[in-house]
């Protein structure tokens, strides 16, 4: 797709300085910036500024939250010239904390600091994600990502003893047995499966009441894209694909995914769905999907505004896949 780069999290050019991870000093001087600053992430919820959450949360390095984290900051690279870090803050308490919805899919709560503006509040990326600027989706996206890792893979992987973050919180080395660690990210694709005039949708269990998407799954070892989608789409739902063409790809921090969109065609139109996978599938027309998306569908709801299922089905029904 020529417009591919404009799904959300993907295009702002980032300049992220991987050469200079292995510089403390280099790294230290860009901490002592005065336009260095810092986005907090408590419990992978980040911290969203202004009125209409269309904004990161930045504090200042000497922060007192940046006194909460429990391991050194991670460098995200240089924003327009400013340097930019992330910590994680999740040993902090909020008093009075209802934490009823955390954890959730959508979780509506949100959480201040004390002393911060009140504007500036740990939010759930997905309720905010489609207000976000490129530059500050692609920043959110990292630092959640590379945090996630830090949180679960404190142990070496090789003997078991408790690793140390290094290379600007880019690696984790065992002191040990002196192995290295670096993020992990899972690649998943996510199919629009067509047949004529129709896509193929479907629901997982604990969605939203009637919510759809793409059909979507996880590449396996030794396994190409065009394959992992055709074995996912046949496991799902029963629906066999022939020619499968890449669309777009999107960095997805829900914890560590990378989305590749791409378009299937479907060779029958008998759905047998898995429900080990799979809670509901259907075929869906393109005049149905538009109804969808202005919101006058009585059953379905279109995919989440932000996720890559939205913008493949969003340029499918203004025949953009090009």
């Amino acid at each position: 797709m020529k417009i591919a780069e404009q799904v959300t999290f993907g295009g702002s050019g980032l300049d992220r300085l991987g050469q200079l991870r292995g510089q403390p000093d280099r790294i230290e001087a860009f901490w002592q910036e005065v336009t260095a600053a810092v986005l907090p992430v408590w419990r992978g919820k980040p911290l969203i500024a202004g009125s209409e959450r269309n904004a990161i949360g930045l504090v200042a390095t000497d922060h007192e939250l940046v006194s909460l984290a429990a391991e050194a900051p991670v460098f995200l690279g240089l924003d327009r010239g400013a340097p930019r870090f992330s910590i994680d803050v999740s040993a902090w308490q909020p008093e009075e904390l209802d934490d009823s919805t955390l954890g959730l899919f959508l979780d509506p709560s949100e959480q201040h600091f004390p002393g911060l503006p009140e504007d500036l509040r740990f939010t759930e990326l997905r309720s905010v994600m489609s207000s976000l600027g490129p530059r500050d989706a692609e920043l959110i996206a990292t630092a959640k990502a590379v945090l996630s890792w830090h949180e679960s893979h404190q142990f070496c992987a090789k003997c078991g003893e408790k690793t140390v973050p290094a290379m600007a919180g880019w690696q984790r080395n065992c002191p040990q047995c002196n192995a290295s660690h670096f993020p992990r990210t899972d690649p998943v694709v996510i199919m629009l499966i067509t047949h004529g005039n129709d896509v193929l949708m479907g629901r997982s269990p604990g969605w939203p009441e009637g919510m759809f998407s793409l059909l979507a799954g996880f590449v396996e070892p030794g396994e190409t894209i065009e394959a992992a989608v055709r074995r996912e789409a046949e496991e799902e739902s029963g629906i066999r694909v022939g020619r499968v063409d890449y669309l777009a790809s999107q960095p997805w921090p829900f914890p560590t995914s990378l989305m590749f969109g791409c378009w299937g065609e479907a060779l029958n139109r008998a759905i047998v769905i898995d429900l080990d996978e799979i809670e509901e599938a259907m075929w869906v027309s393109r005049e149905e999907m538009m109804k969808a998306f202005a919101g006058d569908h009585p059953v379905l709801k279109p995919a989440r505004k932000g996720a890559i299922a939205h913008f493949i089905l969003s340029n499918w029904l203004a025949d953009r896949l090009d």
